[in-house]
C-alpha cells in the first residue's frame, strides 16, 4: 500500500482532530494499567534497535508498527526483534507516512537517517502524535526551527534522543556546576575522540534492491549512490549527513550547552580541519576543531578526531568544565562523570543512568500529557544540533590554510593555540604532511539567534547553508503551511 501525501495531511487532520480528543482519556487508562501506548518505531537498522529494547522493558508500552524504507532490513531486524522479544508480530510499513496516518498508532519513535528526523517530526505532529526524535533533530537549522513551530502549534510531547539528559551521572553534575560550587565557569570542551575508518573509494553503485530509494531520499537530494556501503555511511555525505559533529558530537554539543546554562546559539563561530589519511567518499572532516563563543562570553570548543588518538585528561569522549574553583569531566557513556580539583587531583564521582531511563521519562510524560515532564524537549535538540550545523557551515565554506594562518584566526586566545598544538601532534603521529596538506579554515561567521541567520559580510554565502526546500512530495513546509 502507499499514501498520497494529499490523502496524507486528510487523513492526519483527522487523527489530529480525533487524538486531541481521546489523549487525555488515554492517558488515564495506561495509568490505571487498562490500556498501553502502542508505538510505531520508523528507522531500524541501527539505533531504532535500542529504541525498540527500550520500547519492550517499559509496561506501558507496545510496538505495534515497524516501518523501513528497506524491506529486508525493516523485517529481518525490526519486526523480527519485536516478535522475539515480545510473542507478538507488529505491523510493517515501508511508507512512514501510512505510519501517521494509522489512528491507532500513539507514538512515534523516530530513528531515520539525520536528514528526514525534521519533516518526519513535522508530519508526526500534524497527524497528532507524540514523538520521540533522535539525534540530531534536524539536517539544517530552518527545518529544526520549523519543527519546534509544528510542536507547538498541535500541542505535541516530543522528547529529543540526547539521552545524556536523563542520566544521574549528567544531571547531578550539572547541578554542581550550576550550584555554583565549580566557581565561575565560562569554558566546556567537548570531545570526540572517535576512532573510524574509511568509507571506501568514491565512484558509482547500486542501491540496494530492498530499498525504497525515493523514500528514503526524502526531503535530501536525490544522487547517484557514489559509497560502497548504503546504510550508515550516509553519515559522512553531506546530503544525508553532518559528519562527527551532528553524529557523535550532538551529544556533547547539548552536554556543554546544558551545563553552561546557554539558551541560545553562539554569537561567533569559526571551525577549522579536514578529512585527512582517507581518500575515500567522504566529504565530511574526520579532523575538526569547532569554536562557538556565545554573547554572555560562555564558549564551547569542540574537538572531532577520527583517526586514533590517545584521551585527553582520560576523557575521549565527552566534555569538560573549567571552573574557577576546579573541573568536572564527564565520561562518554554518560553514566560516570567526575570532579576534580584545580590540579586535577579527582575530588568526587557521579554516577548513574542510561538509556531506558530517557525513554521511561518520555514515556510517563506521554502517559501524564505533560511536556514539562520531558528531560530534553525537542526545543533543546533543535538549539544544539544547530550548534553543529554553525560550526559546520564555517567549515564548508573553509578555504585552505597555514598553520600560522589558523594560529592567527585565534589571535593569540591561549584555548585556541592549545587545542590547534594538540591536533598538530596528533596528525603528525599519523604521519600527516599539514605543511604540504595544509587544514582548511573557515571565515569567522556571527549569528543572530532571533532570527537563526547570520549577519555580518559572510551573511549571503553563509545563509544558503541554512536552510533546503525539500524535494517533490518531501517538502519543508513553511510556518503558514503548518
Amino acid at each position: 500500500m502507499s499514501i498520497s501525501r494529499r490523502d496524507f495531511v486528510q487523513t492526519s487532520a483527522l487523527a489530529a482532530g480525533a487524538l486531541a480528543t481521546v489523549g487525555y482519556q488515554k492517558s488515564a487508562r495506561a495509568a490505571d494499567k487498562q490500556s498501553v501506548l502502542r508505538v510505531a518505531v520508523i528507522g531500524v537498522n541501527s539505533r531504532g534497535l535500542e529504541h525498540i529494547d527500550c520500547y519492550l522493558r517499559n509496561k506501558n508500552v507496545e510496538i505495534t508498527t515497524i516501518c523501513d524504507t528497506d524491506t529486508e532490513v525493516g523485517m529481518k531486524k525490526g519486526v523480527k526483534r519485536v516478535e522475539e522479544k515480545s510473542g507478538k508480530a507488529p505491523k510493517f510499513v515501508q511508507d512512514l507516512r501510512e505510519v501517521f496516518a494509522d489512528p491507532n498508532i500513539d507514538v512515534v519513535s523516530i530513528a531515520t537517517p539525520n536528514h528526514w528526523h525534521s519533516l518526519a517530526t513535522i508530519w508526526a505532529a500534524q497527524a497528532g502524535k507524540a514523538i520521540y526524535c533522535e539525534k540530531p533533530v534536524s539536517h539544517n537549522i530552518a527545518e529544526g526551527r520549523r519543527a519546534v513551530q509544528a510542536i507547538e502549534k498541535y500541542k505535541v510531547i516530543c522528547q529529543c534522543g540526547t539521552q545524556s539528559r536523563s542520566h544521574k551521572a549528567m544531571q547531578d553534575a550539572v547541578a554542581y556546576i550550576k550550584s555554583g560550587k565549580l566557581g565561575e565557569v565560562k569554558l566546556a570542551r567537548g570531545l570526540c575522540y572517535k576512532p573510524r575508518k574509511g568509507i571506501g573509494p568514491a565512484g558509482t553503485y547500486e542501491y540496494p534492491k530492498s530499498v525504497d530509494v525515493n523514500i528514503w531520499t526524502g526531503p535530501a537530494e536525490m544522487t547517484e549512490l557514489t559509497r560502497p556501503k548504503f546504510h550508515y555511511d550516509w553519515h559522512w555525505q553531506w546530503n544525508c549527513g553532518n559528519g562527527d559533529s551532528g553524529n557523535q558530537g550532538i551529544h556533547q554539543m547539548d552536554i556543554a550547552r546544558w551545563g553552561l546554562g546557554v539558551n541560545d546559539i553562539a554569537q561567533t563561530i569559526v571551525s577549522f580541519g579536514k578529512r585527512y589519511a582517507w581518500d575515500d567518499a567522504g566529504t565530511t572532516p574526520n579532523t575538526q576543531i569547532e569554536d562557538f563563543q556565545f554573547a554572555d562570553g560562555k564558549r564551547i570548543l569542540f574537538e572531532t578526531r577520527n583517526l586514533e588518538s590517545d584521551k585527553y585528561h582520560d576523557v575521549g569522549i565527552g566534555n569538560i568544565f573549567y571552573g574557577t574553583e576546579g573541573v568536572i569531566a564527564m565520561d562518554s557513556n554518560y553514566g560516570k562523570a567526575a570532579l576534580y580539583d584545580k590540579d586535577w587531583k579527582k575530588v568526587q564521582e557521579f554516577k548513574g543512568g542510561g538509556m531506558q531511563d530517557h525513554v521511561d521519562n518520555f514515556v510517563e510524560a506521554v502517559i501524564k500529557n505533560d511536556s514539562s515532564l520531558l528531560n530534553c524537549p525537542f526545543v533543546e535538540g533543535h538549539l544544539s544540533s544547530a550548534l553543529c550545523h554553525t560550526g559546520n557551515i564555517s567549515y564548508q565554506l573553509a578555504k585552505s590554510a597555514s598553520v600560522d594562518d589558523i594560529r592567527s584566526a585565534g589571535m593569540g586566545d591561549a584555548e585556541w593555540n592549545d587545542s590547534l598544538d594538540r591536533m598538530l601532534t596528533h596528525l603528525k603521529g599519523h604521519n600527516v604532511d599539514v605543511a604540504g596538506n595544509p587544514m582548511h579554515l573557515g571565515p569567522k561567521l556571527t549569528f543572530d539567534s532571533k532570527s537563526e541567520l547570520f549577519t555580518g559580510t559572510q551573511a549571503a554565502d553563509a545563509n544558503q547553508y541554512v536552510a533546503r526546500k525539500g524535494r517533490g512530495e518531501f517538502i519543508i513546509p513553511e510556518v503558514a503551511d503548518l
